[in-house]
C-alpha cells in the first residue's frame, strides 16, 4: 500500500516529526512509505529514516518564507510580499498557515492531486484542513491531531468541526481527546486514539551508572514550560546542591531561559544542551526524567523516557500525561503549573533513592505498551479496515 505522510517541517526536532518517523520507518517492511515536507529548514533532517523511506521536499523555503539556503534573517523572495495578507484559505485558522503564500498552498495542493490511491496521512490542523476540502476522494484521507482539540482557538474548532467530516478518519493520542471530539464530530467521521509508538529501548541501564541529573526535553516555547521547570529547580537546588537539569531542544525561548538561569545563579547546574541526535543515551545518563509542559497531546519525549526506565515527574497538563502517569506508581502527577509541587516532587525523588529505582522499573513497564510494533499494528487494522476496493 502507498503511505503518504504530509509534515510542515521534516527538517525539525518535534515530537510530531519523531513521531511520523517512527510509524514511516516502522510501516516501511510492508509499505511503499514517503514523507512529504512542506518546508525545510535545513540540509538534512534530524531524525533517521529507514533508506526506503523517501522524503520529498515540496518547497525550499524556511517556515518564515525565506529560502532555506538564504542567510539567517535575510529573505530573498519576491513573492514572501504575499505574507503581508491573511490566507483566504480554510487552513488560514491554523497560526502556522494564517499568512498567505500561494507558492506554498500550490505545492501541496499539486501534491495532494498527483497522489492516485494509498493513504495520505496528513498531521497538523492545517494540513487537515487542506486535504479534506482538496485532495483526491479516492484517497484514504486521514488526520492526524498531535496536540488536543480542546486547546485549539475557536476559529480552529470550527474549521474543523465543518472539515473534518469530509476525511476518512481522524486519529488523536488520548481517550480524553477522543472524547472531546466524538463531541464535536459526533458520527460524522471515524475517530480512532492511536498513541505514539516508540522505538525499541536499549538494555537497562544500571542504577549505579545514572547520574545526579534530571532531564527534561522539547522545543524551548512557552507550552513547554521550562520557564516554569527552571523557577522549581531553583527551590530543589537549595536543598540537594549536586543535582543537575538538563535541558535539550532549540527555540526561540533560548535567550530568555539563558538570561532567567543567570539571574537565579543556576548557570553551573542548569544546562540548556540544544538538539542532541542520541536522545536515548542522554537518557540513560539521567535518573529523573521532568514534564513541565501547559498543554500536550501525548508528548513523545515523555514515552521514550519511561521506556528507558526513568521514573516521572510530570505536571498534569491537558491532556497526555495523565493517561500514562499513574501517580505514586510509575512516577509523580503534579497539578498543572504549580511550580512548588514541581519542586517538591523533584526532591521527593531524588531523596528516595528506593522510591525512584521502583517507579523506574513501573515506568519502563508502560513505555513497552507504546512500543512501536504494538503501534503499528493499531495502524494496519485502520488501514485494513478503511481500505476495500481502494488499495493501492
Amino acid at each position: 500500500m502507498k503511505i503518504r505522510y504530509v509534515l510542515h517541517n521534516a527538517y525539525g526536532t518535534g515530537g510530531t516529526i519523531r513521531t511520523v518517523v517512527n510509524q514511516a520507518n516502522a510501516l516501511c517492511d510492508t509499505h511503499d512509505v514517503e514523507i512529504a515536507s512542506v518546508y525545510r529548514s535545513a540540509e538534512a533532517p534530524v531524525f533517521a529514516l529507514d533508506p526506503r523511506v523517501r522524503l520529498v521536499s515540496l518547497t525550499d523555503l524556511r517556515e518564515d518564507g525565506s529560502r532555506w539556503t538564504d542567510p539567517a534573517g535575510k529573505n530573498s523572495r519576491f513573492w514572501r510580499k504575499t505574507r503581508r495578507f491573511p490566507s483566504p484559505l480554510p487552513q488560514r485558522a491554523d497560526f502556522r498557515y494564517g499568512r498567505w503564500d500561494p507558492l506554498v498552498d500550490l505545492k501541496v495542493l499539486r501534491y495532494f492531486r498527483e497522489q492516485r490511491d494509498g493513504a495520505l496521512i496528513t498531521t497538523r490542523p492545517a494540513l487537515n484542513l487542506m486535504s479534506a476540502w482538496f485532495a483526491p476522494r479516492e484517497l484514504i484521507r486521514i488526520g492526524q491531531d498531535h496536540l488536543n482539540f480542546a486547546s485549539y482557538p475557536a476559529p480552529l474548532q470550527a474549521a474543523i468541526t465543518r472539515a473534518y467530516p469530509r476525511l476518512d478518519a481522524v486519529t488523536v493520542l488520548t481517550r480524553t481527546d477522543l472524547t472531546t471530539y466524538r463531541g464535536a464530530l459526533g458520527d460524522s467521521v471515524r475517530l480512532e486514539r492511536i498513541p505514539n509508538g516508540t522505538p525499541p529501548p536499549a538494555a537497562d541501564v544500571p542504577e549505579n551508572d545514572r547520574g545526579a541529573v534530571l532531564v527534561a526535553a522539547g522545543r524551548l516555547i512557552r507550552q513547554k514550560g521550562f520557564d516554569l521547570l527552571i523557577e522549581a529547580f531553583r527551590l530543589v537546588h537549595a536543598e540537594h546542591p549536586e543535582w543537575q537539569l538538563r535541558i535539550f531542544g532549540e527555540g526561540k525561548a533560548r535567550r530568555k531561559l539563558t538570561a532567567r538561569i543567570a539571574e537565579l545563579g543556576l548557570g553551573d547546574v542548569v544546562h540548556l544542551r540544544g538538539r542532541t541526535r542520541d536522545l536515548e543515551s542522554e537518557l540513560g545518563q539521567a535518573s529523573i526524567f521532568v514534564l513541565s509542559s501547559r498543554k500536550e497531546g501525548l508528548p513523545m519525549v515523555l514515552l521514550e523516557a519511561m521506556s528507558t526506565g526513568l521514573p516521572v515527574v510530570s505536571f498534569d497538563c491537558p491532556t497526555g500525561p495523565a493517561e500514562v502517569v499513574v501517580d505514586g506508581v510509575n512516577g509523580l502527577l503534579i497539578p498543572a503549573e504549580d511550580v512548588p509541587g514541581l519542586a517538591a516532587g523533584m526532591s521527593r525523588l531524588i531523596t528516595n533513592g528506593h522510591e525512584r529505582s521502583a517507579m523506574g522499573k513501573a515506568a519502563r513497564a508502560t513505555g513497552a505498551e507504546y512500543a512501536m510494533p504494538v503501534i503499528a499494528g493499531q495502524w494496519e487494522k485502520l488501514f485494513t479496515e478503511l481500505s476495500p476496493g481502494r488499495l493501492g
